[in-house]
């Protein structure tokens, strides 16, 4: 698909938060990722699919993903396909695109699309029959929170002007609690995300991918995913892949223009070998403390002001927390505000959605030590909006991930708007 056409592809849709819109790169992006349930996968025509390769991303002119490779049918009909994938919104967007008249799209072998499709497959030249294999009812995320997290994503190197716009314009009560609900959905959303991988992937493969992909940070959290998936926790832990093999793993090009020399993704890599190294079962060691403060789950915790942040750390015992999490788990190689990151993008998240406590309320439970934790890698910009407008009550006052978080849902969602040209 063409660049021109590739920005034209977006729906409008409605959310439980107003309207949003859902582009067709996002969908690519979701495909990429094998961000949906692959388990028991059916075409449109009630054929068994499983996608051994779902190939190599092209954000060139042509169909999307080149070098796919799946099974279709069981038993003595199945049959191994190798080609393209084309992936749309709509089926119908096959035809509106003139893809059946244009010669790049004649290896296509199987057309993947976001909403439900009345047909049971898709022509292509000649009359030929392209089977239709649907991706809605396989996203155990919403559609809202797959759009919240890719504006997140977008909007690194962008002037924060609007949201200052915005804190300048409302009383310091409202812009609290607007924080607070942006840091509520936020919450929400990484829990969902990370029930989904544990249904997906069983709970070490799920510790496994979400590690590499906070080590990736934003630029490389394809790649790093991409590695997680050829390579698991086993292979590492056995010492059946090297730093250099898991770096000439992805289809997708590493990022190292504009990243830090301590982030470079072969770095990273490095140092993720050193943790399994050092803590072969880590995940097993994560899964028990978490069993641990699951028993003795805390009580809501208060964090408005400065006094509120700080009593409610000693409570939650976060300094012991984080000291136990960084020696017992990581074995002190991960460290600094990364492994804040961690515990706050992966391992809290995994534990809610584990150990029951799903997408509670923000006040409560895991949310509780979430919003209470050590601030992890987040733009400076963003710092200096929360103490210029005294999100904790004074300029000088610590803040939290949940502060920062709400700060971020709330920059997301106006970037989002401004891309919708509201």
């Amino acid at each position: 698909m063409s660049a021109e056409r590739r920005a034209d592809a977006v729906a409008e849709l409605a959310g439980l938060h107003g309207a949003f819109s859902f582009p067709e790169l996002l969908l690519q992006r979701i495909w990429a990722r094998g961000d949906f349930d692959m388990r028991d996968l059916r075409l449109r025509d009630g054929r068994a699919v499983r996608l051994r390769k779902r190939g190599r991303w092209n954000r060139l002119a042509g169909p999307d993903f080149s070098d796919a490779e799946i099974e279709v049918g069981e038993g003595a009909a199945r049959e191994v396909w190798r080609g393209a994938v084309e992936v749309h919104l709509r089926a119908a967007d096959w035809d509106a695109h003139g893809h059946a008249s244009d010669p790049a799209y004649d290896g296509v072998v199987l057309h993947a699309v976001l909403f439900p499709s009345m047909r049971e497959w898709t022509t292509g030249a000649g009359g030929r029959r392209i089977p239709i294999l649907e991706l809605l009812p396989r996203l155990e995320r919403d559609l809202e929170a797959h759009a919240e997290e890719a504006a997140v994503e977008g909007i690194a190197g962008r002037p924060y002007s609007r949201l200052r716009e915005q804190l300048a314009g409302v009383p310091p009560e409202v812009l609290r609690a607007e924080v607070e609900r942006h840091a509520e959905r936020r919450w929400f959303n990484k829990v969902r995300l990370a029930a989904e991988r544990l249904g997906r992937l069983g709970w070490e493969q799920a510790c496994h991918q979400t590690a590499l992909e906070v080590l990736g940070y934003r630029a490389n959290r394809l790649p790093m995913l991409a590695v997680a998936e050829c390579w698991p926790l086993a292979a590492w832990r056995a010492g059946d892949v090297t730093v250099e093999a898991a770096w000439e793993t992805p289809a997708e090009p590493w990022q190292c223009a504009g990243v830090r020399p301590a982030n470079r993704p072969r770095v990273r890599l490095a140092q993720y070998a050193e943790w399994v190294k050092a803590r072969p079962n880590w995940p097993e060691r994560l899964v028990a403390i978490g069993a641990e403060w699951a028993a003795a789950e805390p009580t809501p915790a208060d964090t408005s002001s400065a006094e509120d942040l700080r009593r409610a750390r000693r409570r939650l015992g976060i300094v012991a927390a984080r000291r136990r999490l960084s020696q017992e788990v990581c074995g002190d190689v991960l460290s600094g505000t990364r492994f804040d990151t961690w515990v706050c993008d992966a391992a809290l998240p995994l534990f809610a959605a584990r150990f029951g406590a799903g997408a509670e309320p923000i006040p409560s439970g895991w949310a509780a030590r979430w919003r209470a934790w050590n601030p992890g890698d987040a733009p400076e910009e963003l710092v200096r909006l929360a103490r210029e407008f005294e999100v904790l009550g004074s300029p000088d006052a610590p803040l939290a991930q949940g502060h920062l978080q709400g700060l971020l849902g709330w920059l997301a969602k106006l970037a989002e708007a401004d891309g919708r040209g509201a």
